[in-house]
Order: structure tokens, then sequence, then C-alpha cells
């Protein structure tokens, strides 16, 4: 089943998932952000679709109507969006609920939630993206589990409060542990060092994680206790308060559990 398809926002979700949507066959009809010139940097790399800069959709041939925008937007847009009757709107955020979309327009809702982190310059293959769908009806939550496979083969259906976990999961996962990294090149900068010399660890240190679990996989003097390492780490990050606050606290998490 191929689909006709709306997109609101012109972010790093947009800008994969465009594309994506109409390799998969199905057809991107508008792309809508409230400055058209961020719309036509989607469009133009799309076959036929419109930018639009307002929300008068009343007139559209989509029939899904993608909220891709950053949550705080997301009742904004769903309650001032005007929809062709039968549409059915979603957004694809991690954390919002089910209901934010209940005052819109739209005749049916959804979830369409891709577990990924987006960044504008780094390609993504759609088929390593786990898809997160939700609707309370259930002819729309086929629609969407048929969007979704067309996109992807790993598709689950969860709840809001799940999803909700499942995103701040993802949060200390991914957006977490990348600031780690980010910190650790600081570090490295700081001292003069190349940091390149850690990458392999770095490397070593995720696969080892996931693949005997990140209980068994962790290292490091604060799970072996050694208070002497601690200190002395504490002592050289004293030119940032900050940093030697962070370290203490994780620290101490890790040897609390």
């Amino acid at each position: 089943m191929k689909f006709k398809i709306a997109i609101l926002g012109a972010g790093n979700v947009a800008w994969h998932l465009a594309p994506a949507l109409e390799n998969a066959g199905h057809e991107v009809t508008e792309v809508y952000a409230r400055d058209i010139k961020k719309a036509q940097t989607i469009t133009e790399r799309l076959y036929s679709a419109e930018p639009k800069d307002n929300l008068d959709f009343s007139e559209s041939k989509a029939e899904i109507f993608i909220l891709a925008v950053k949550d705080s937007a997301i009742p904004d847009l769903a309650d001032e969006v005007i929809l062709p009757e039968g549409s059915i709107l979603i957004h694809t955020s991690g954390t919002q609920p089910l209901d934010i979309l209940g005052y819109s327009s739209a005749s049916f809702t959804g979830i369409f939630y891709p577990l990924q982190s987006f960044t504008r310059e780094r390609k993504l293959d759609f088929e390593d993206v786990p898809f997160l769908l939700e609707s309370d009806d259930e002819e729309t939550l086929q629609k969407l589990k048929k969007l979704a496979k067309s996109l992807s083969p790993q598709i689950y259906v969860v709840r809001s409060k799940d999803r909700k976990a499942i995103h701040v999961a993802a949060v200390f996962a991914s957006n977490f542990s990348n600031h780690m990294i980010r910190i650790a090149e600081e570090i490295m900068r700081r001292q003069g060092v190349d940091f390149e010399m850690i990458k392999p660890l770095i490397i070593e240190t995720i696969s080892k994680s996931l693949q005997i679990g990140a209980k068994n996989a962790q290292t490091g003097p604060a799970i072996r206790e050694d208070f002497e390492t601690l200190e002395d780490h504490h002592q050289f990050l004293n030119y940032s308060e900050q940093l030697a606050e962070i370290y203490r606290l994780i620290s101490q998490d890790i040897m609390d559990r």
C-alpha cells in the first residue's frame, strides 16, 4: 500500500524522512515550514512536493500528515492545521503523548516515532531504524504499520507511557554518551594531545557493552573502588568545577550500583 503524505516541519527528521518515504514508493505532496525557504530545502530533494508556509491543508490530496517538529511546537500546530476529512495526523515525538493531538481537526491520530538520532550531515539507512507506533484506532494503526514496514523491518507498537521511558533511556544511551565523548575530546585538546588515540577505546567500549551487557562491561577506577585514582582525577579536573562534579556524581553512581 502506497500513501500520499504531507510533512509539517523542515528539521533533521523531515530532511531524512521525506526522501526515504519517496524512495519507498509513497508520494510526498507538501512540506510545511513557517519559513518557506526551509520547506524548499526539502522539496528541492523530492519529486513533486510543494513547499507551504500556511497551515490550510483542506485541499491537500494527502491522507497522512506527519508532524516532524520539536516537541514544544506540536500542540499549536496540531490545533492550527486545517485538514481534509478522513485525514490521519501523526507526530514523530519520543516523549509527547497521543492525546496531545486530540483537539486537532484530524479524523484519526497516531504516533510514528523513529528511534534514532538524526543529523542532517550524516546519511541514514532507515532499515536500521526502529519505529514505535501508537493509535487508538485499529485501522489507523494498521496503516501506520504498513507505512513503517515500507521503511524498516523493526516495528513496535508502544503505548505513550512506555515510549516516554524508552525516550529517557535513549537520552542516556545516545545524547549523554555523545556528550561524554565531547568532554573527553575537550580534555585531550586542552592538554594538547591527539584525540585519535582514544577512538579505539570508545569503539571497543560500545561494542563490548552491546555484546555482553553494560553491567558486565563496566571497568574503571569507580567499579574497582580505587579511591586514590578517583581523587587524583578529581584534583586534575579542578580547573572546571562543573566537570569535577560530573566526574564525582557519575563515579559515585557506578559505585552505588
